[in-house]
């Protein structure tokens, strides 16, 4: 995640309240998802960026969860998201997703 987004995400978690907001993912890669994952919930594991220290445990998920699918009109998500998830290994990404909300997630 880069720095510009961290400060945003830390910004509406300020604003907002975090137990109000939730980070919806969309990397390709399931170890790319869990660094962004991580980065939201326990801070920058890279220590690079906003984020570095500051553990907000915000709710994530990847686009691809059922989670978030079942709440999106299926034409939008099919037009938006459909080609993409053919290639990705999506239960590798739902692995990964919840072992970080599992482990980090206070919301």
């Amino acid at each position: 995640m880069d720095l510009e987004n961290q400060k945003r995400v830390k910004d509406f978690a300020e604003e907002f309240g975090p137990e109000n907001v939730i980070v919806i993912l969309g990397a390709s890669e399931a170890e790319a998802s869990g660094l962004a994952a991580e980065t939201v919930t326990a801070g920058d594991p890279t220590f690079a960026g906003p984020l570095t220290g500051v553990s907000l445990g915000l709710k994530v998920y990847h686009v691809c969860e059922p989670e978030i699918k079942d709440e999106v009109d299926p034409a939008v998500y099919d037009e938006q998201v459909g080609m993409m998830e053919m290639v990705l290994d999506v239960d590798s990404i739902i692995e990964e997703m919840k072992s970080i909300r599992e482990q980090y997630c206070k919301y």
